[in-house]
Order: structure tokens, then sequence, then C-alpha cells
């Protein structure tokens, strides 16, 4: 799938996000691993803002998004939060920021739309200083057979209307990247993946 078209597939998807920022399933594991979010912090695909109820009110917010609905979404959320925000539009598999930028980069329901995702772990691990945090929330493969075969069944036609594959191993995926795995935790029959990653 071209860019343009997986950006305008995301640009439709914007309000329907916009509402899971309060009540959506993954809430309770959002809160589990972004508040410990930190300092300078750049989240990258950062969409509606799904994130802002989950970080603490004196980190400094950088957020990425190549949608420009996605982010103008996340620019209004943003109002409701003390905490400083930057916003850029721009895809981060072209984009790049100095080395050793941030303290924190959160990823979050992301690692499925990239052409090369081990090339863009490889960039967190660049941009985040020595002593800094990865914190990642993916959805994967399961580790439940059943589930796992319905997901690669359908992940050609998932790929095709929301533009996201289903049946990625995010657990290889990272340790195919320069990262260094510290933690990871999984639910919902093991598709998703809370991941505690160093550069």
């Amino acid at each position: 799938m071209n860019r343009q078209s997986l950006i305008k597939k995301f640009d439709k998807q914007a309000k329907k996000y916009d509402k899971r920022r309060i009540n959506g399933q993954a809430s309770k594991f959002r809160q589990r691993i972004f508040q410990e979010a930190e300092g300078k912090v750049l989240e990258v695909a950062i969409g509606s803002g799904l994130n802002f109820p989950y970080y603490r009110n004196n980190i400094e917010l950088t957020g990425l998004d190549f949608s420009h609905e996605m982010l103008k979404t996340a620019q209004n959320a943003a109002l409701n939060y003390p905490f400083k925000t930057t916003f850029i539009q721009n895809d981060i598999e072209t984009f790049e920021f100095d080395e050793n930028s941030f303290d924190t980069i959160i990823s979050s329901g992301s690692l499925c739309a990239y052409q090369d995702p081990v090339d863009v772990l490889n960039k967190f691990q660049k941009w985040c200083k020595p002593e800094g945090k990865i914190l990642m929330l993916e959805h994967g493969i399961s580790t439940n057979k059943l589930l796992a075969g319905l997901q690669k069944s359908l992940n050609p036609l998932v790929l095709k209307v929301v533009g996201c594959h289903q049946n990625r191993n995010i657990s290889e995926i990272v340790k195919e990247s320069r990262l260094s795995l510290v933690r990871e935790e999984r639910y919902l029959a093991g598709y998703l993946y809370l991941i505690w990653a160093k550069p």
C-alpha cells in the first residue's frame, strides 16, 4: 500500500480514535506502562492523543504523525492537559531527529503499519538518550493458535481496509532491532504486547 493511501485511511479514522481516549478497552494497559514516561517524551504515530490521560503533568511531549486529521484531533485534545506539547506532521519512516534527543519514546499501536518496523525501532535507539526508556503497547500475533490462524487469514483484508498488519510478531521485531529488551508482558490471549526497552 502506498503512503498516501495509508495516510488517507488514518485521516478517516481520527474521530473514531478520539472516542477511545477515556473508555478504550486498552485503557488499563496504557495506564500500566505509559505513566512511566518522563522528561522529554517523543510519541510516534501519536494519533488522536489516546495516551494523554496517562502522562505525568511535568513532561514535555513531542508528537509525530503523518496524518493531518489525527494531529488536528490530538492538538485539540492537548488543550485539556497541563504538559507542554509540540506537534510535527511527518512520516517517521523518513523523518530524523538528532541523536539522544529524548528521555522517553512512546509507541502505541503503530508497529503494525510500518513498512520496516525494525528500522523504526533502530531510530528509537538513536533518538533516545543512553539512560532513557522506550515504552511500547502494540498488537500482534496471538499466542492462541486458533486466534493466530484467524489473524493470518484476515491480514490481507484488514491491511487493505484499515492499513495495519494483524499478524506481526512484535517480540521478534524487537529482538531483531538494536533495542535492549527490559521486560515484556502479554495480554488478551497474547494479542496485546507491553514492552519496556532501552537503547
